[in-house]
């Protein structure tokens, strides 16, 4: 299993879109991956998972994958929300 950290700055305006995104970026990979946020831990393939999250801004997301591709995995939903912010 890989994980990793990282805080969002994303306003709430902004945070559907780029929820469904990350899902379809998601679920590109082979591995099973998981989006904590706080006690709360969502299938970050499943877009009702992720809208019942509950994401704030400058909230410190953990990032977690298992399988054949984790390491590509969490280095992808890593970069693409960096990526994301960077646009914002």
């Amino acid at each position: 299993m890989k994980k990793t950290s990282i805080s969002i700055s994303l306003e709430d305006e902004q945070m559907a879109r780029h929820i469904a995104l990350l899902v379809q970026k998601a679920s590109k990979y082979e591995s099973v991956v998981y989006i904590q946020s706080g006690d709360r831990k969502v299938n970050a393939k499943s877009i009702m998972g992720m809208m019942t999250l509950g994401m704030d801004i400058s909230e410190e997301l953990e990032i977690l994958a298992d399988g054949a591709d984790e390491d590509a995995a969490v280095e992808g939903i890593v970069s693409f929300i960096k990526s994301v912010e960077e646009q914002a």
